[in-house]
C-alpha cells in the first residue's frame, strides 16, 4: 500500500499565495485552478516535495492560520543553503521571526512566516543529505 502526506495549506489569498511560493522556495506549479474572484488551488512542487495551495472556504471549513491568528503547524523546509533560502523568502515577503544561526542540536536553522500566516522553519538537512 503507498501512503503519502501532502499538506495543504489553507490561505487567504490563493493566486498571491501561489505566486509568493514561486518567488520565496522557488515552487514549480504542477496544477492550478483558478475561479472567478481570484481564488485559486494549486499542487506545487518544491524540491521533491509536494504541496497543495487552496484559497480559504469557510463553507467548507478551510480557514487559513491568519482567521484564527496563528498556526498549529510548522512547516520544515530542509535544504543544502539554509541562510539563502530564508534570505530569499524574507526578500520575497516572508517576515523572519528567529535569523539562521547555528543551533544547539542539528543544524542551522531559522524561521519565517508567509505573508498567510505559516510558519516555516528552514534549517539544513538533519541526516547529512
Amino acid at each position: 500500500m503507498s501512503i503519502e502526506i501532502v499538506p495543504n495549506l489553507s490561505v487567504s489569498n490563493g493566486t498571491a499565495a501561489i505566486e509568493f511560493y514561486e518567488r520565496a522556495f522557488d515552487a514549480v506549479v504542477v496544477f492550478r485552478v483558478e475561479g472567478p474572484e481570484g481564488d485559486a488551488f494549486a499542487e506545487l512542487e518544491i524540491g521533491e516535495a509536494r504541496i497543495f495551495v487552496a484559497h480559504e472556504s469557510h463553507a467548507h471549513g478551510n480557514f487559513g492560520p491568519t482567521h484564527f491568528g496563528g498556526t498549529t503547524v510548522r512547516i520544515d523546509l530542509l535544504v543544502g543553503d539554509p541562510d539563502a533560502v530564508h534570505a530569499k523568502a524574507v526578500a520575497a515577503g516572508a517576515t523572519e521571526l528567529e535569523p539562521v544561526g547555528d543551533a544547539d542540536v542539528g543544524p542551522r536553522m531559522g524561521v519565517v512566516e508567509d505573508p498567510f500566516g505559516h510558519r516555516w522553519l528552514i534549517g539544513g538537512h538533519w541526516s547529512g543529505k
